[in-house]
């Protein structure tokens, strides 16, 4: 849920799309688009920051749970799984989703896979993975570490990072760059409106790019200038 005293620019920047934010990140030369991962439950849309859990392979000396962490969310965060890509096993499912729910969780976003997707369906949660598969977790895999950086796939996300999802994937935001990439993206958003509006209008579309300057939108600020 948006909070009521955040500024007017990020309640608008919510509504971005990833693909307008992998623009952005593109402008500034920064990774952050995750490939592989998917809505597979529940809305298909989220937007926190990463509260991140790192899972490994059990040892002999420490099996057990691999959920327990749901606790330690506060309402808007996004859950960040690192589960090494594994797809024999889940360290998401349906008491998760439901607590998650329930307490206002964001999102969760999972490097391997979830199940009891119906639960986050009925739940109206948003559940990302590399897909879905029913086995557990429990006794396969532990807690490595929380609050430190994770992988999803070769895209790096540290605590507090932005974690914006829709139907397309997830893109990922670093938290220093927070406000120059999503004022950018703001920025794109509204010249390509700008750009449908003058084509609908008959203005040729090739015309109204480069009126607009459509193919320089992503375009690094220290790229070379393109000859005239």
């Amino acid at each position: 849920m948006p909070d009521l005293n955040e500024p007017e620019w990020l309640s608008l920047a919510r509504a971005l799309s990833t693909a307008e934010v992998s623009d952005a990140l593109d402008y500034y030369k920064l990774p952050g688009c995750v490939l592989g991962i998917r809505p597979v439950a529940g809305p298909d849309r989220l937007f926190g920051h990463a509260y991140t859990v790192r899972f490994a392979p059990i040892d002999d000396a420490q099996p057990g749970t691999v959920g327990d962490f749901i606790d330690r969310l506060v309402p808007g965060t996004v859950a960040v799984l690192d589960n090494g890509g594994r797809m024999d096993c889940t360290v998401w499912g349906g008491i998760l989703s439901r607590l998650a729910a329930k307490k206002n969780i964001a999102g969760t976003v999972v490097h391997g896979v979830c199940r009891d997707t119906a639960e986050a369906d009925d739940a109206g949660y948003p559940l990302y993975a590399r897909g879905a598969f029913m086995r557990t977790g429990k006794d396969r895999v532990q807690v490595q570490a929380y609050e430190e950086p994770v992988a999803l796939g070769d895209v790096r996300v540290c605590p507090k990072d932005l974690v914006i999802g829709d139907a397309d994937g997830v893109v990922v935001v670093p938290q220093a760059r927070i406000r120059e990439v999503l004022h950018k993206a703001l920025e794109t958003r509204a010249l390509e409106s700008q750009i449908l509006a003058a084509a609908l209008n008959g203005v040729p579309l090739a015309e109204a790019r480069r009126q607009f300057g459509y193919h320089k939108l992503q375009r690094s600020p220290d790229r070379p200038t393109d000859p005239a």
